[in-house]
């Protein structure tokens, strides 16, 4: 399966919440989709299919396809530890998060393009890959030709999002992933113990 690259408020609207961020067409129509998405008497979900809608949230959030989700959940089993956290811990450790979490995309997809046409370094060094994971301490900033990009700055701008994992020095334009994310601090509103129970099956 390709990445997903329709309607972002339709998915919002499936899952009942903006996940993709600010979205005036979701707060328009914030049911599901479909002919009978308004209808307020649809059936009682299955367990299953709670779980299952819990995981593709996730997915959807952070823009990962089921190979590489099923992998970081596999990698989050190994850790020692509470798998679910471990497993968002791993999320938010994408290096196309953390650009998006810093503050240089206004949007996960745009954090993800950024990096794989060569924008953004990794301690000094270009990173083209989304999916690189980063470790506590190490500093992500904008390739010094990139600087200029008026995407980039007008994103920096607008963004106002503080994270106590990252610092960000604005006149470098560089942060540090300072630490991995305790649970209670990464904000998205994600059931992972869902999913934890749905790959446990």
């Amino acid at each position: 399966m390709a990445r997903y690259t329709g309607p972002k408020s339709k998915i919002a609207r499936k899952f009942g919440e903006a996940i993709f961020g600010d979205d005036k067409s979701f707060e328009k129509k914030n049911y599901p989709p479909g002919q009978h998405g308004n209808n307020r008497r649809r059936g009682k979900k299955s367990e299953y299919s709670v779980q299952l809608m819990e995981k593709q949230k996730a997915k959807y959030t952070y823009g990962i396809l089921e190979k590489q989700f099923r992998n970081l959940f596999a990698t989050a089993k190994r850790k020692e530890g509470v798998a679910g956290e471990i497993l968002l811990q791993l999320c938010e450790s994408r290096l196309d998060n953390v650009v998006f979490r810093m503050g240089i995309s206004p949007t996960r997809s745009g954090a993800r393009q950024l990096v794989s046409h060569r924008h953004i370094t990794v301690n000094g060094e270009l990173v083209n890959i989304p999916s690189y994971s980063l470790k506590a301490g190490d500093v992500v900033g904008v390739r010094e030709k990139s600087k200029s990009l008026q995407s980039i700055q007008d994103s920096l701008t607008a963004s106002s999002a503080v994270y106590e994992w990252i610092s960000w020095n604005s006149e470098k334009k560089e942060g540090t992933y300072v630490s991995i994310p305790e649970r209670l601090q990464i904000p998205e509103n994600i059931k992972e113990q869902l999913i934890v129970e749905l790959y446990s099956k």
